[in-house]
C-alpha cells in the first residue's frame, strides 16, 4: 500500500516530535502481560535457487553473519524496499 504525500508528511511530522510531545493518552501503557497471547509470526516462503555471486560477497557474508544466506536475503529485501517499485507480477496483473 502506497502512502499519499499528505500521509508521508504527517508521519514525518510525528517522527520529528520529541517523545514528551506525543499524546499517548488514548493508548495507555500495558503493565500486566499475564494474559497476553502470542500469535504466529509471518514466515516468508523460501525457495532454493542457484545464484552466482562475487566471491568477495560470499566471503564477507560468511565472515560477518551467523546465517550468511539470510544476511544476503535481507540486503536484497532492503534494496527492494528502498526502490519502492512494484514487482513485475503486480505490473503485469494491473495491465491485464
Amino acid at each position: 500500500m502506497e502512502l499519499t504525500d499528505k500521509q508521508e508528511a504527517e508521519l514525518l511530522a510525528i517522527r520529528n516530535l520529541p517523545d514528551d510531545q506525543i499524546d499517548t493518552s488514548d493508548s495507555p501503557e500495558i503493565l500486566d502481560w499475564w494474559n497476553a497471547v502470542r500469535v504466529a509470526v509471518y514466515q516468508p516462503v523460501k525457495r532454493d535457487v542457484t545464484v552466482k555471486l562475487d566471491e568477495y560477497v560470499i566471503d564477507w557474508s560468511k565472515d560477518n553473519a551467523e546465517d550468511w544466506q539470510e544476511a544476503i536475503s535481507q540486503v536484497l529485501l532492503e534494496h527492494i524496499r528502498q526502490q519502492r517499485l512494484p514487482s513485475r507480477k503486480a505490473v503485469k496483473k494491473a495491465g491485464s
